[in-house]
């Protein structure tokens, strides 16, 4: 029995994860597997209630799950990042989710924005470090709203942080067993510290693994290279606030936020999967938000949870599904919210 959280969040986000939780049945249904969910009503609406963002006991009731679903989180009238960092950013901290994995992966041509480029060109993952760097929170300010303000935000990178995400990628490259080929994304002849740490760790690491090539490329390269030549890439590595950037363009090459998803992992323990398309709040209640990115998170979920074939079968599912479809875009995919779920569901 697979305990699973579910925090269908703000806006769109109860619609898109209603579709997910529509397939998890599906494809639990197929395959044999038992699941139990426990809902959470974390988000804007409680927040504006009562005030509260997520509560301590909420933290230690997560540890006891198997893995979380998260639908989105933000409102346009909560005040700015406030549930972000407090849902978001504090169930990674809390819970060490310290890997972003973010596959970025390209169902069909006509949703590519690069001329020329197809599904067998931009199929690669980026995996991001998750709980330190600039995130963390660290700095100040000093004679704010004065002529002489000073803003400070500090990057942290430990060595054990950069480790074990470097660590995590050369398995992850080697368990893909595609092209093994693993490309560091830094930015080291300016962040002359930090990103030679993480040189150094990628280099030593590396010497324990000769059967996954390597390369190194500055951020500013990887950008220019992942729209000219996304082919070059099978798997990233890099830092929370690159990661959180090249994420964003890996979303748009491979048609758009409507179909990306992602896993916050800890893989010892709970991880929590997310759409990356955020709350979308001008489409709440319209029945027309692309839900395959929270489909493909439910993906990505079942598949940490170990049930690997019915994983495959959504997988399928949803390049069956997407290929029927107009467009990505919300409103204009043919289908309804709904009606893609029923898709990929009776696909299954």
């Amino acid at each position: 029995m697979h305990k699973i959280a579910v925090i269908p969040g703000d806006c769109t986000g109860p619609e898109v994860t209603g579709e997910a939780m529509k397939v998890l049945k599906a494809a639990s249904e197929k395959f044999g597997f038992t699941y139990e969910l426990t809902e959470y009503d974390f988000g804007y609406d409680r927040y504006s209630r009562t005030g509260e963002i997520l509560p301590p006991e909420a933290l230690k009731e997560f540890r006891h799950f198997d893995t979380i679903f998260l639908g989105a989180i933000g409102h346009p009238d909560a005040p700015e990042g406030v549930l972000e960092k407090g849902i978001i950013l504090q169930t990674r901290f809390e819970l060490d989710l310290y890997i972003n994995l973010r596959p970025v992966k390209l169902y069909r041509s006509q949703d590519c924005p690069l001329k020329d480029k197809g599904p067998e060109e931009v199929d690669f993952v980026v995996i991001r470090e998750n709980t330190e760097d600039l995130y963390t929170g660290a700095g100040g300010v000093f004679k704010k709203g004065t002529d002489d303000e000073v803003a400070i935000q500090e990057s942290i990178n430990t060595r054990k942080g950069v480790e074990r995400c470097i660590r995590y990628a050369f398995e992850y490259t080697r368990k893909r067993n595609k092209r093994k080929k693993l490309t560091l994304c830094h930015k080291s002849n300016v962040l002359t510290y930090a990103h030679d740490m993480w040189r150094r760790v990628f280099t030593e690491i590396g010497e324990e693994y000769s059967d996954v090539e390597t390369d190194a490329a500055y951020v500013d390269a990887t950008c220019m290279w992942m729209v000219k030549n996304p082919e070059w890439f099978d798997v990233i590595v890099t830092t929370n606030m690159f990661g959180d950037i090249i994420t964003d363009l890996g979303a748009i090459i491979q048609g758009g936020l409507g179909v990306a998803a992602g896993g916050n992992i800890n893989p010892d323990s709970v991880s929590m999967f997310e759409p990356m398309g955020g709350s979308a709040p001008r489409h709440a209640g319209k029945n027309r938000i692309n839900p395959i990115a929270a489909i493909g998170a439910c993906q990505m979920m079942i598949a940490q949870l170990g049930e690997d074939d019915a994983a495959v079968a959504v997988d399928r599912a949803i390049v069956e599904t997407v290929n029927k479809m107009d467009a990505m875009e919300a409103g204009k995919m043919g289908y309804s919210t709904t009606e893609v779920g029923d898709l990929v569901a009776t696909a299954i």
